[in-house]
């Protein structure tokens, strides 16, 4: 029997071992849910198709944007970047995060690094 159940993002959050290592955990419509830790300066990117959503679990997250402006999040804050938009987020201790974003949304967007994980990678079992 197939029993339905809530997603716990604290379980799955858990599971994330490396830092900025997205990991699929729902999807909704053209959107996945994805979990992920932080910590240290990521790389600047855009992605030039897609917004993309920051929600703070655990933790302070920096972000900062084109043209020398910031955001800070704390905890049940969220940001959207918008389409377009070169953003390089910090994380100067470990941060817990959810992220939505499409389902063609490249992790690292305009740019490819040793730090880009390809979307199957993310999927994981999920798919």
């Amino acid at each position: 029997m197939n029993i339905l159940r809530g997603v716990d993002i604290a379980a799955e959050l858990r599971q994330v071992e490396a830092h900025w290592t997205p990991r699929v955990i729902g999807r909704v419509n053209d959107q996945y849910i994805k979990v992920a830790k932080l910590l240290g300066e990521f790389v600047w990117h855009a992605h030039d198709d897609e917004d993309e959503m920051f929600l703070i679990v655990s933790g302070m997250l920096r972000i900062q944007l084109e043209g020398g402006d910031e955001v800070v999040l704390n905890p049940g804050e969220f940001f959207v970047v918008p389409r377009g938009v070169r953003h390089n987020p910090i994380a100067e201790s470990e941060v817990e995060i959810v992220l939505i974003e499409t389902v063609t949304t490249a992790h690292t967007g305009d740019v490819t690094t040793d730090r880009s994980v390809p979307v199957e990678r993310q999927v994981g079992d999920f798919a």
